[in-house]
């Protein structure tokens, strides 16, 4: 496993290739699992169960292709609510649940760090904020994004 600082690109690079098939971009089970963040064993349950669809190339390894994995990982995302969560009405539709890894507070800021699988995100909030939400390690928190600006990178073709 990489360390939380070492960040998608390493994750990308490190797990994935450029896999087609009929012109298709396809992951390797191993591969959809780094891009999920859960473990090869979870994503081959999904597919035995009926899940993820995947076919298997010449050399036998399962195929799952790209747009049946966007669809999978959206339809996930949309049922991530936890249920002990009373309904929410928000505009924000970037939610990263993790646990919080680190809590710096001063006189009027603080900076919570949540490991969100394999992503690390760092949020500045006002101290009080995170008083009243009583933020410590260990606690499970969920990270919302909204924003106008979002950068997305690719890795380089290989």
């Amino acid at each position: 496993m990489l360390p939380a600082s070492a960040g998608f690109g390493a994750v990308y690079n490190r797990h994935l290739r450029k896999g087609t098939l009929g012109g298709v971009t396809t992951f390797r089970i191993s591969e959809a699992a780094a891009l999920l963040g859960v473990s090869a064993d979870t994503v081959r349950r999904w597919v035995d169960g009926g899940r993820l669809p995947a076919s298997r190339d010449e050399h036998g390894h399962r195929l799952v292709p790209g747009a049946e994995l966007a669809a999978f990982v959206r339809e996930q995302a949309r049922g991530a609510a936890p249920s002990d969560q009373g309904e929410r009405f928000s505009s924000a539709r970037n939610r990263l649940r993790g646990i919080v890894t680190e809590v710096v507070r001063d006189g009027v800021m603080a900076q919570v760090e949540i490991q969100a699988g394999p992503f690390r995100v760092v949020s500045l909030m006002s101290r009080e904020a995170a008083d009243d939400l009583a933020l410590e390690v260990g606690v499970v928190a969920e990270a919302v994004v909204k924003s106008t600006n979002v950068v997305v990178e690719v890795a380089e073709p290989s």
